[in-house]
């Protein structure tokens, strides 16, 4: 097998569609890339995220293209076979090589194959991808086969097999790619291919690691068909089969005694082996395949029990309590996105002690980079197939196309030991459920065969060793009894109330058995929003006021009635400012606050909620959203917060309604044992009452202290708190809201000093100091912070490290706007929360 990439010499012109003047012509054209991105490097369009050029590039959704380069190809030799692989189009598009149609493609999330043999003869051909608007094709096809509601309508997104946040959601831009978004190339091959390669994995009680390859092969059809040899090989063992003639697939079985087992992160190491595939005819080499595996057992508990219907995940038999957070495309043009900017990403996964991530129904099936470097780190993987908050039609063409992309990427990816559950889709079963679609369809097909067989059926034909989810969020065996997709107590469950209408105390209202969405908004880092958004006018967002009313801002916060929610999500807890800087603050801070509590609420039910993961971890552009860390890499307050509360051993002061709880969490194989401290005090630190109390968390375990009255009773609410230590956590107490507490609005003595690689910032509270945070990207764009959100009680110390290459006045570290604390907002003016603009038009964010 030869491999030719074809990336070079490729342009880029608009063939229908009001262009601008600016934009027409032809231009140099990135294979893989988008239309996006090839006019931007042109100078033809203006950076498509900043400010509000979005709206401005409205006219790429109903224009077509062509791409076009020419192949200078040597003649096929006698026997050879000569193919045209496009691993990804991007996404209606008619191919031409030498004026001779190939073929059509209707469908982003497959490769398509195009034997040219015949045309090959050594001269040059012209290649031509004539791209036609996703939009005006998916709008016909709706006419056609009738609508189908879904959430961003009118966008036609489910009648297309595109991402469907390209065309918008409410964290993400309304801009409509087009282009050849994967690698192309040519491929020469004699006799036969490795067409599929699927290995099943598995672990016997002796620890004895099995594989099942499953081979397929293609012949050229070029010459007689002929007997061919295969041979896997892994850890030293090696099977080998005779495909005859005639037959085109073979099943190899490999045992591999004292197979190392490959484990998520925190419960042991993750060994990967390289499992080796060859195809050969007569000792010559035909075609090769090679993946590193992992030995392991996946499954998901969904039994009964008298709480419900569990949805724990077990890997090698052992319960995992799971820790995970969505991922959406990283950018929304997807081919700007590196192995090195995703393995960034990952590692600020494992910095926020997550152990799972779920690919989400409305982006892509990931990248290889993505999933070979989950499999590195021991992240779990949960992927959705691609069907995202709406009504699927079940029809043809789209029924052809969503069952080829469902085989294909189940055989890409299944060789990971990352990959835990396949998922049938986002929402799609709650929508219809919810949302008033029934009497919208009245009777038209929605998907439900797609989640309930179609995908189903796939995962069982091609990876039976895989558990496989009909939805998110799902009720397992329902019944007309337990009916609703949404129950908390049944399966996973998606928690949109809090944020769309309720203050986040309520998360603390339910125990779901997982919670596989909720999430909470806040804007991006200080740099990231100034350096894209600007006010309509060109200058800075000052007064909240105007900047929460400004267009261009808007265009930056998608939700609906985003900003009415953030005000009154804020109102009750930090108040709501009038400056944009301190508004900007206490936003963050509040869901930092937010995400901590329903951390700490659904960590302390383990094991009746098995898991939770919130939304979302990234962002793909600078958005107001619910990411712990924007578009530009930074992490927000809420990251830390969610750190910290999602450390394997954790510390929670719990109250319920008069009584407070002491909750220690030990997500760990080690018992975790020590001396506990509960202690009520000032806001300045005069002692009260302690409890002092030996305590032992056993592995993998939750442990309560109930806290003595005289200790979680204050004698001043407003000016006490309860502090709590032990073996190295701790954790702090209010009896009431910081718009209630007689916070010192200056309670530190800080020092900052020049390190190696940075800077460290010293802090020693002179009294109770909420939320101390240190925003290190006012001073410099490359500046990182080691921590943030941290609670101090009088007389505590911390230190923040500061890493930048920037030359940074160390004063300007000690105070605000780089280091601030929650204590500041006590001191400034706050307004009323803005009224309700109405109920959201769907309970979900995504």
């Amino acid at each position: 097998m030869k491999h030719q990439s074809v990336t070079s010499g490729w342009t880029v012109t608009a063939t229908a569609g009001e262009v601008p003047e600016r934009a027409t012509g032809t231009h140099p054209a990135a294979v893989p890339g988008c239309v996006h991105t090839d006019l931007l490097a042109a100078g033809a369009i203006d950076e498509p995220y900043d400010d509000a050029h979005e709206s401005d590039l409205e006219w790429f959704h109903r224009t077509d293209w062509r791409y076009d380069t020419t192949l200078d190809l040597a003649a096929p030799a006698p026997g050879e076979r000569v193919d045209l692989v496009f691993d990804g189009i991007d996404t209606v598009a008619g191919v031409r090589l030498g004026g001779t149609a190939l073929g059509e493609t209707a469908n982003m999330h497959r490769s398509y194959r195009f034997d040219v043999t015949s045309l090959i003869t050594g001269s040059e051909l012209a290649l031509e991808v004539n791209l036609t608007s996703a939009t005006t094709w998916a709008e016909a096809l709706r006419e056609k086969l009738g609508n189908r509601p879904a959430v961003n309508v009118p966008r036609p997104f489910n009648f297309v097999r595109k991402m469907a946040c390209s065309f918008g959601w409410d964290w993400g831009p309304d801009l409509r790619t087009a282009g050849l978004w994967k690698p192309v190339r040519i491929e020469r091959w004699t006799t036969a291919r490795l067409a599929q390669v699927r290995p099943v994995v598995g672990v016997v009680a002796d620890g004895t690691g099995t594989v099942e390859v499953h081979l397929d092969i293609e012949r050229s059809g070029l010459e007689t068909a002929s007997a061919v040899q295969v041979r896997a090989q892994i850890r030293g063992i090696t099977a080998t089969a005779t495909i005859p003639a005639g037959e085109n697939s073979a099943v190899l079985a490999l045992r591999v005694p004292d197979a190392p087992l490959w484990w998520p992160v925190g419960h042991g190491e993750q060994p990967l082996a390289e499992l080796s595939v060859e195809l050969t005819a007569d000792d010559e080499m035909l075609d090769a395949w090679n993946r590193r595996i992992g030995f392991r057992t996946v499954e998901v508990d969904t039994g009964d029990d008298e709480h419900g219907t569990a949805f724990t995940v077990l890997v090698n038999g052992k319960p995992i309590a799971v820790r995970g957070a969505n991922w959406i495309p990283d950018d929304h043009f997807v081919t700007r996105i590196t192995r090195e900017r995703v393995a960034r990403r990952l590692d600020q996964a494992l910095g926020a002690h997550l152990n799972l991530l779920r690919v989400w129904g409305g982006g892509i099936y990931e990248s290889e980079d993505f999933y070979e470097l989950c499999d590195e780190r021991g992240l779990l993987v949960w992927q959705d197939f691609l069907l995202a908050c709406a009504a699927y039609p079940e029809e043809e063409p789209l029924r052809s196309e969503i069952e080829a992309e469902a085989r294909e990427n189940v055989v890409r990816l299944m060789p990971h030991a990352s990959l835990l559950l396949w998922n049938g889709g986002n929402e799609n079963l709650w929508g219809h459920e919810d949302w008033g679609w029934k009497a919208q369809l009245d009777g038209q097909t929605w998907g439900h065969a797609y989640a309930t067989q179609l995908f189903a059926d796939v995962v069982a034909e091609l990876d039976p060793t895989r558990p496989y989810s009909a939805n998110s969020p799902f009720t397992p065996r329902r019944t007309p009894e337990q009916s609703h997709p949404n129950d908390p107590d049944r399966g996973t469950h998606h928690q949109w109330d809090v944020w769309n209408r309720l203050d986040w105390s309520v998360y603390s209202d339910e125990i779901p058995r997982f919670c596989s969405e909720f999430g909470y908004q806040g804007p991006p880092a200080w740099k990231t929003l100034t350096d894209h958004v600007h006010a309509a006018d060109g200058g800075p967002l000052t007064a909240v006021a105007d900047a929460c009313a400004d267009p261009v801002f808007l265009i930056h916060q998608k939700a609906d009635d985003g900003t009415g929610k953030l005000g009154r999500g804020m109102a009750p807890h930090t108040g709501v400012p009038e400056n944009f800087e301190d508004w900007h603050w206490a936003a963050q801070l509040n869901q930092a606050r937010a995400i901590r509590h329903a951390v700490e609420h659904y960590r302390s039910w383990w094991p009746r909620t098995a898991g939770w993961i919130v939304w979302q971890i990234n962002d793909c552009w600078p958005v107001v959203s619910w990411a712990l860390v924007d578009s530009q890499e930074r992490p927000k307050p809420v990251y830390f917060a969610l750190r910290r509360a999602n450390a394997p051993r954790a510390l929670y002061l719990m109250a319920d309604d008069e009584d407070l709880t002491l909750v220690a969490v030990n997500d760990s194989d080690e018992p975790w044992t020590g001396t506990a401290e509960v202690r009520r005090e000032t806001l300045a630190g005069e002692g009260y009452v302690t409890l002092i109390t030996d305590l032992t968390v056993a592995p993998r375990s939750v442990e309560f202290e109930p806290v003595s009255a005289d200790v979680a009773t204050p004698d001043d609410p407003a000016g006490e708190v309860v502090v709590a230590e032990f073996g190295g956590a701790r954790t702090v107490h209010t009896f009431v809201e910081d718009v209630d507490l007689e916070l010192d609005p200056d309670p530190l003595e800080v020092s900052a000093q020049r390190v190696e690689g940075g800077y460290r910032i010293d802090v020693l509270a002179r009294s109770f100091a909420d939320g101390i945070t240190v925003l290190p990207d006012r001073l410099a764009a490359d500046a990182q912070v080691d921590d943030g959100v941290v609670s101090l009680p009088a007389g505590a110390r911390t230190s923040f490290l500061i890493t930048t290459s920037a030359d940074l006045d160390p004063q300007a570290l000690t105070r605000s706007p780089v280091l601030r604390t929650a204590n500041e907002l006590r001191g400034v003016a706050v307004r009323p929360a803005p009224e309700a603009t109405g109920p959201s038009t769907h309970m979900s964010t995504s």
